[in-house]
Order: C-alpha cells, then sequence, then structure tokens
C-alpha cells in the first residue's frame, strides 16, 4: 500500500511550562526536506527534531511548528513579579502616610505605576522545564498522526492509479487486436496501387510480400506492447507493496518509461484506430505522472 506526501497531524503534551503543541504539516518534495519553527527556548532541540522525523518519513516537505502555550499572560510575555520590591515600596508608603499625614489608600492602581515591581524573567529559563522526553513524546505523537492520514489518501491515490492502469490495458488490447490488420490493409492497397500501374496479370506477388515482410518489420511493435505490459505489471508490484518502503521515485521512472513506449507505438502505428488508443494512453499515462507526483 503506497503513502501520500500531503498529511496534516497534531499533538499536545502537559510541561511545567504549559502546554507544548507540535503541529505537522507534509507536502510533496522530490527528497526529505525539514523546516522547523521553534520557541527561543527550543531552538537547540532543531537537529533531534529532525532525526526523530527521519523515522516516519522518507520523503516530502515537512513543516514542523512547535508552540509552548504558557500558562498565563505574563508567563506568555516572560514577566515576573518583583515581590521584595513590591513589599517595600509598600512599606515606604505606609511610612509616607505615618509620618507626613498624607491622606489617601494604598491601592493596586497606585502601585502599578511603579513600573520597575514587573521584571523579565532571564532569557531561556522557561525553557528549562521543557524535558526532552516531552518534545520528543509531542512530536512522536504528530508524526503519527500525519502518517495514519498520509496513508488514508495514498488509499485514494491507489484506487485512482489503478483504474488508470485499466484503461491502458484496455487500449493495448485494441491496439494488438488492429495491429494485424494493419499489414492486410496495407497488402491490399499495393496491389490495387499497382494493379493502377500495370497489367493485373503482372503482379510479383513474390516481390508484393518481400515489401509486405519489410513493412511489417518495420511497423511491429510488439516488442513496445510487451515492455508496457512489463511495466504495468511492475508498477502494480510496488503499488502492493509495503507502506514503510518509498516507491514514489520508482513509479515516476516506471511512467517515464510507459511514454516512451506509448510514443514508439504511436511512430509506428501508420493506422487512425491505433493512433487514436495511443492518444488515449498517453492522456492516462500523464495523469499518471500527475498523481505519482505526490506518493512518497
Amino acid at each position: 500500500m503506497i503513502r501520500s506526501m500531503t498529511g496534516y497531524g497534531e499533538a499536545e503534551v502537559a510541561t511545567p511550562a504549559g502546554r507544548l503543541r507540535v503541529e505537522l504539516r507534509t507536502v510533496n518534495h522530490r527528497y526529505l526536506n525539514v523546516n522547523a519553527r521553534l520557541p527561543n527556548s527550543l531552538a537547540r532541540y532543531e537537529p533531534e527534531i529532525r532525526e526523530w522525523l527521519r523515522r516516519d518519513f522518507v520523503r516530502g516537505h515537512v513543516n514542523c511548528t512547535v508552540r509552548l502555550d504558557r500558562e498565563s499572560a505574563a508567563a506568555e510575555l516572560g514577566l515576573a513579579l518583583d515581590a521584595d520590591r513590591v513589599a517595600a515600596y509598600m512599606a515606604l508608603l505606609e511610612e509616607l502616610r505615618a509620618r507626613f499625614g498624607v491622606p489617601g489608600d494604598l491601592d493596586l492602581s497606585l502601585l502599578a505605576r511603579f513600573g520597575d515591581i514587573f521584571v523579565r524573567e532571564e532569557p531561556g529559563a522557561e525553557a528549562i522545564a521543557v524535558e526532552p522526553a516531552a518534545l520528543r513524546s509531542a512530536v512522536e505523537q504528530a508524526a503519527a498522526a500525519t502518517v495514519v492520514m498520509r496513508t488514508d489518501e495514498g488509499r485514494r491515490l491507489q484506487a485512482d492509479l489503478e483504474e488508470r492502469l485499466v484503461a491502458i490495458e484496455r487500449a493495448l488490447a485494441v491496439i494488438r487486436e488492429l495491429a494485424p490488420e494493419r499489414l492486410v490493409a496495407e497488402r491490399d492497397r499495393l496491389r490495387a496501387a499497382v494493379a493502377d500501374l500495370v497489367d493485373s496479370r503482372s503482379i510479383d506477388e513474390t516481390r508484393l510480400a518481400q515489401e509486405i515482410a519489410i513493412l511489417a518489420e518495420r511497423w511491429d511493435i510488439n516488442e513496445e506492447l510487451v515492455r508496457f505490459r512489463s511495466h504495468l505489471e511492475l508498477f502494480r508490484g510496488l503499488l502492493d507493496a509495503d507502506a514503510e518502503e518509498a516507491v514514489g521515485k520508482r513509479l515516476a521512472f516506471l511512467v517515464q518509461e510507459m511514454h516512451r513506449e506509448a510514443n514508439t507505438i504511436g511512430s509506428k502505428a501508420n493506422s487512425a484506430p491505433i493512433a487514436h488508443q495511443v492518444v488515449a494512453i498517453k492522456d492516462e499515462v500523464e495523469r499518471l505522472r500527475e498523481q505519482v507526483e505526490n506518493v512518497e
């Protein structure tokens, strides 16, 4: 069963610093390309994240976004309250009221005017609470969810690809039936053409047979049909391979070979009905190519 390169997965893990969220979005790419977006406090884990993702993905562009949802707005901003400074301000204000008889109440609006009671935590301090094991767990859970989606999409891709293969096989079967008729029609055409030029009793049947034999060799498409069937069989075998095996590149190569064989058959056709079937085959091969681009 093949897998698509299109997928999405997410996961959440609780940590002392808050909820760790990981989102993965994957699309088709010739190779494996991982793009990680991390908070500054977790940036040092980017190489590890790439290695963890390589265990689940062989091809595709992978966007990995990691967020750390803080428990409070202050923590989100990286701010904390300097309790010692607040206590000092409150003591001084009480002393001011007691010694000089200043009226008024000590309230939050007054204390909030002293901006230095809010301090910014040291950079990286919040990252200490995020353990590598928690980050890895979130990444692997998101990857597992993405693989499930890529597998489901792969089933739909495979069903469409198999329909294309059946359509190609039908066209090839028609071509196999039409191929011998070309020689009979050409023999009759040559005989009629010669009869128009000379007395029909003077036609050299041996020479005519030789000409037909030469045409038969020139127009022979049996080898192309055999190779085309071989490509179809191998293509089907790869579709049924283990999902853990990346087969997209080999499928793309087979599609190229199918297109080559179709072109050769078309050049040798010398028959409108066969040419029509070749056009149908090339149309299906092009659809195969478009779909195969998204196979891992």
